[in-house]
C-alpha cells in the first residue's frame, strides 16, 4: 500500500531554505494589533520553531492598540499629529506601563516547555534591555512632541554578543538617552534601525495586510524600493502601510538584503514566506529575487531538471548533460531564488548571418508572466549584436506563440544547408522565421 504524506513532499523542497536560513539574522517586527487578536501564541510557536532550526533571531514588538486601550479607559486623549501621539508625561505612563507588560508576556510565552505545547523541549534565552538608544522628536511645526522620539543608535555590537551566545533579543517601541530618560518610538522604524545595524538577512514586517497589490488586485511578489515609493506617497501619514513602506524602503536601500511585507492574520505566513520558493507576501529588494542572465555551467543540473518534462512530451528534442555543458554559451536562463524556470539559446551558424533561436522552455508553474518573450527579447539582442540578419526557430507544439511575435512560417529550403541535413523529418517540426534586419 503506497501511502502519500504531503508533509514529507514538503519537507523536502523546504530544505534548502531551512539549511540557506541557519545562522542568518532576523530582524522581525510583530504589531500589537497581532498580540490584541490572540495570534500572539502562534508567531511565538514559529519563532521558537525557527530558533530550533539556526535563525538569529531579533524581534520587536508593538504597542499601540493595547496603549490605544489603556488611554480610552483613563480618559486621556493624546495629541496627534500625522499619526504620532504627542508622548507627555500621562502618555508616556501609560507606554511604559504597556510595554513592560507586553514584555513579560512574550517572555513567559517564549518559555513555556510543557509536554503539550510546540516549545516543548526547546531551552529559549530572551533577553531584553537597553539595547537602543534614542532622541527626542523635539519641536515641529511649533508642536512639542516630549517624549516621542526616534532612534538615534541600535547597539549592534551587544546585540550581536547576545545573538552569538544563542539568545533571542526581544526590543519593545522604547529607547533610553543619555541623560536617562525614556522615549517612545515607533516599532518599524526599531525594526528598521535594528535591521541595518545588524546587517541583517532579512527584516519582516508584520501587519494587517497580507502585501501589496497591483490595480487587478493581485499580489506583487516584488519590488524595489524605487517602485514603492509612489505607494509612499500615497500612503496616509503615520497608517501602517506608511510606517512598513518607509522602514522598507529605507532598509533596502541601507543594505538590508530583503524585507517581506506579511499579515499575521494568515497563520501560516512566516513559515510559508521562509520555506517556499513564490512565499506569500511582498518582497522589497534593492536585488532582484528573479534574474535573466547568461547561463554557467554551474547551470547545467538546472537545465536538465526543467527540460526532462518537455522533452518527456516530445516538445523539446532531448540533451544529453555533455551536449548542454558544450553549448553553455549559447544559453540564457531565467533564475528564481536560486531555481532556473526558464532558458533559451542562440546558435549562430559559421560564416552565416543566420542563427537559430533553440530550446525556449519556462517552466509549468511559472508561465504567464512574459518570461518567454523576455529570453527572445533577449536573444534577439544578442544576435543583432552579433550581426545576425535572420533568425529561425523549429517547433511543434508552439507555431502561433512565435508568429505571434513576428516569426513567418517558412519552408525547408530557407534552413541553412547544414541545419536541413540534420533535420529530424519524423518529428514534422515547423519552421519559422524572423528577419533582424531594420
Amino acid at each position: 500500500m503506497d501511502t502519500r504524506f504531503p508533509f514529507v513532499d514538503w519537507f523536502r523542497n523546504a530544505s534548502p531554505y531551512i539549511n540557506a536560513h541557519r545562522g542568518r539574522t532576523f530582524v522581525i517586527l510583530i504589531e500589537g494589533e497581532a498580540m490584541a487578536s490572540g495570534r500572539g501564541e502562534q508567531l511565538i510557536q514559529d519563532l521558537a520553531l525557527l530558533h530550533t532550526l539556526g535563525v538569529r533571531l531579533v524581534v520587536v514588538f508593538g504597542i499601540r492598540p493595547q496603549v490605544h486601550e489603556a488611554l480610552s479607559a483613563a480618559g486621556v486623549e493624546p495629541t496627534r499629529i500625522e499619526g504620532r501621539w504627542v508622548a507627555d508625561r500621562a502618555v508616556m505612563a501609560h507606554v511604559e506601563q504597556v510595554a513592560a507588560h507586553l514584555r513579560l508576556w512574550l517572555e513567559a510565552r517564549l518559555s513555556l516547555g510543557l509536554p503539550s505545547t510546540p516549545l516543548h523541549g526547546v531551552e529559549l534565552s530572551v533577553i531584553s534591555g537597553n539595547l537602543v538608544t534614542a532622541k527626542p522628536l523635539g519641536v515641529r511645526e511649533g508642536v512639542d512632541f516630549d517624549h516621542s522620539g526616534e532612534v538615534r543608535r541600535v547597539r549592534a555590537s551587544a546585540i550581536e554578543g547576545l545573538l552569538d551566545k544563542g539568545s533571542l533579543v526581544l526590543l519593545p517601541p522604547l529607547g533610553f538617552s543619555s541623560t536617562g530618560e525614556v522615549f517612545d518610538l515607533d516599532a518599524a522604524d526599531v525594526a528598521q534601525h535594528a535591521a541595518v545595524a545588524l546587517k541583517a538577512d532579512k527584516l519582516i514586517l508584520l501587519g494587517e495586510s497580507e502585501g501589496l497589490e497591483d490595480e487587478q488586485g493581485a499580489l506583487l511578489r516584488q519590488l524595489s524600493p524605487a517602485d514603492a515609493e509612489p505607494r509612499l506617497k500615497q500612503a496616509t501619514p503615520g497608517s501602517e502601510l506608511a510606517r512598513h513602506l518607509n522602514a522598507a524602503c529605507n532598509a533596502a536601500r541601507e543594505g538590508v538584503a530583503r524585507t517581506h511585507l506579511l499579515s499575521w492574520r494568515n497563520h501560516d505566513a512566516l513559515l510559508g514566506e521562509l520555506f517556499t520558493r513564490d512565499g506569500v507576501g511582498t518582497m522589497i529588494t534593492q536585488h532582484r529575487y528573479e534574474q535573466l542572465r547568461p547561463a554557467t555551467l554551474n547551470d547545467v543540473a538546472g537545465l536538465l531538471e526543467l527540460l526532462e518534462p518537455l522533452e518527456n512530451r516530445g516538445m523539446l528534442v532531448a540533451r544529453s548533460r555533455e551536449r548542454l555543458e558544450h553549448e553553455i554559451d549559447d544559453y540564457m536562463v531565467i533564475e528564481r531564488d536560486g531555481m532556473v524556470i526558464g532558458c533559451a539559446a542562440l546558435q549562430v551558424f559559421p560564416n552565416t548571418s543566420i542563427a537559430e533561436l533553440a530550446c525556449v522552455a519556462v517552466h509549468n508553474n511559472y508561465r504567464g508572466g512574459e518570461r518567454g518573450e523576455r529570453l527572445v527579447e533577449a536573444l534577439e539582442r544578442r544576435a543583432r549584436q552579433r550581426g545576425v540578419q535572420e533568425m529561425f526557430v523549429l517547433t511543434t507544439h508552439t507555431a502561433h506563440w512565435f508568429v505571434e511575435r513576428g516569426f513567418r512560417t517558412a519552408s525547408l529550403e530557407e534552413l541553412p544547408p547544414l541545419k536541413r541535413e540534420t533535420y529530424n523529418h519524423a518529428r514534422k517540426s515547423k519552421v519559422l522565421v524572423k528577419s533582424l534586419v531594420g
